[in-house]
């Protein structure tokens, strides 16, 4: 994949636009048709995105929280046969183009020859660009416009805010199947209370990242991926409220596994909600659910 420092750009480009949170059907069906545009025309496909989400720099307090990560982000689009990802940090001052001010700049970096959005897009300070100025611009600026038009899913549309709504109501598969792809939490595994390995279900404590979406509290059936091996496993996110937690934690049990992967980074996989976290009467009433959730993950499928 070409970085943004390779600049070998010819006025046969395609640039896709958008902040692409999440990589769902909708945003790779533009992926998609920018890829092929520039197949068929010799150019340069290129994904234009943020380094920041917009939103984290305007909604109040920065809590705002990312479905993918920007590594992710370009290992996807990679996957995808993109040859350009462009990550422009969003500021103050690039918050404050004037939507042809935008264009302009894009036009001039990239040399393009046609722009990919999606029928909603917006641009420029306020977001009061959108498709009908961006198709205006279009013959000052000497480009294509091409505008993809909705993605749906059960009739609805398919859009990071539902797939982030799913998420956080724990309907895991719903969010799957808009993403074409398992959501998934990358992240270190880190030293825990150990209270896992005491009862006999030893489990990997992920530090994951604060900025990324944590599903709903309960225990999922996923798969690992450590050192490209993938394992079935069994996660529970929350405060283990049998022995009284207070701290929000994400801990995996990856089945058939007994190797010291302290410090190694793990990419977990959700597949399904299997069950609520439960307060249980005792550490062995516990124990017995575990055994139960464990026979459950053995007869699931790998994704």
């Amino acid at each position: 994949m070409l970085n943004e420092n390779n600049k070998t750009f010819n006025k046969m480009n395609y640039i896709a636009l958008g902040s692409f949170d999440g990589l769902h059907r909708g945003h790779l069906s533009l992926v998609k048709k920018t890829v092929s545009l520039a197949i068929e025309n010799n150019g340069k496909s290129i994904v234009y995105t943020f380094r920041n989400h917009p939103r984290s720099l305007l909604k109040s307090g920065n809590t705002f929280k990312l479905l993918l990560d920007n590594s992710s982000k370009s290992e996807i689009l990679h996957e995808e046969n993109v040859d350009l990802v462009f990550f422009e940090e969003f500021n103050e001052n690039f918050m404050k183009l004037s939507p042809e001010e935008f264009i302009e700049y894009l036009c001039d970096k990239f040399d393009v020859r046609g722009i990919v959005v999606g029928f909603n897009y917006k641009f420029g300070y306020k977001n009061v660009g959108n498709v009908e100025l961006l198709k205006t611009f279009s013959n000052k600026y000497n480009y294509e416009v091409y505008v993809v038009e909705t993605c749906t899913y059960l009739e609805e549309v398919v859009s990071s805010t539902r797939i982030r709504e799913n998420l956080l109501k724990g309907d895991i598969e719903l969010a799957n199947e808009m993403l074409t792809r398992p959501y998934f939490i990358k992240g270190k595994v880190v030293h825990g209370k150990q209270l896992g390995r005491k009862l006999g279900f030893p489990t990997a404590n992920v530090k994951y990242e604060e900025n990324i979406v944590l599903p709903e509290q309960g225990v999922y059936y996923t798969n690992i991926i450590w050192n490209n091996n993938i394992y079935k496993s069994i996660t529970s996110i929350g405060n283990n409220p049998t022995v009284e937690g207070s701290e929000i934690t994400l801990e995996s049990f990856m089945l058939d596994f007994d190797k010291d992967i302290y410090n190694d980074e793990i990419k977990v996989n959700f597949i399904k909600r299997f069950r609520d976290n439960v307060k249980f009467n005792s550490l062995d009433e516990l124990i017995i659910q575990l055994n139960k959730d464990k026979l459950m993950a053995e007869k699931e499928k790998f994704m």
